[in-house]
């Protein structure tokens, strides 16, 4: 599968299926709505659409980096996405990463990690960050191996923000794991 991953605005003119798409994807990663809605406010929302046919993130006509602008939007499904957002001076944190359930697996969460350091590079940062629940343990894993060491615990996190108990994996969402990697 090919992939295009493109900065995205949702807005009144956004179509109603993509609109739909972004936030079931960014409600299965983050089930508050309050904080969804208050750092797409305040970040950068990037799309991973699917282009029908050929490799993984393969150059576009002419092999520019434009990626595909030949092909329309309604061409193509939103398959992933993620939000960054300038949290410190020169410090971007990744506050969403997420993909298609029946496309996990399949290295587009890695895509859309590794296209947001090279967008948090080309900002000037010189710090990206993440954080995950301590019952995430593919997202712990996949950081680790791109590059992200473990900063520290915020304890109690998701029983301090969240209203109802979150389970995954079958243990409970309690704390937040934080990470971060040199730029």
């Amino acid at each position: 599968m090919k992939l295009r991953i493109d900065s995205f605005e949702l807005n009144d003119a956004t179509p109603v299926a993509d609109r739909e798409r972004c936030f079931a994807l960014l409600r299965d990663a983050d089930p508050s709505r309050a904080n969804v809605d208050d750092y797409l406010a305040r970040g950068e929302l990037y799309v991973s659409r699917s282009i029908p046919g050929g490799d993984t993130n393969a150059p576009g006509p002419g092999g520019d980096d434009s990626k595909w602008d030949s092909v329309s939007d309604s061409d193509s499904d939103i398959v992933g996405l993620y939000v960054i957002l300038e949290t410190r001076p020169r410090t971007i944190e990744i506050m969403n990463v997420a993909v298609l359930p029946e496309l996990q697996g399949q290295g587009i969460g890695k895509d859309l990690v590794r296209h947001a350091i090279e967008r948090a590079r080309t900002k000037g940062a010189k710090s990206i960050e993440i954080g995950t629940g301590n019952s995430s343990v593919g997202q712990l894993a996949l950081y680790q191996k791109m590059g992200f060491r473990i900063l520290g615990i915020d304890f109690d996190y998701f029983v301090r923000f969240y209203e109802e108990p979150l389970y995954e994996n079958g243990i409970q969402v309690r704390d937040m794991i934080r990470l971060a990697q040199d730029l």
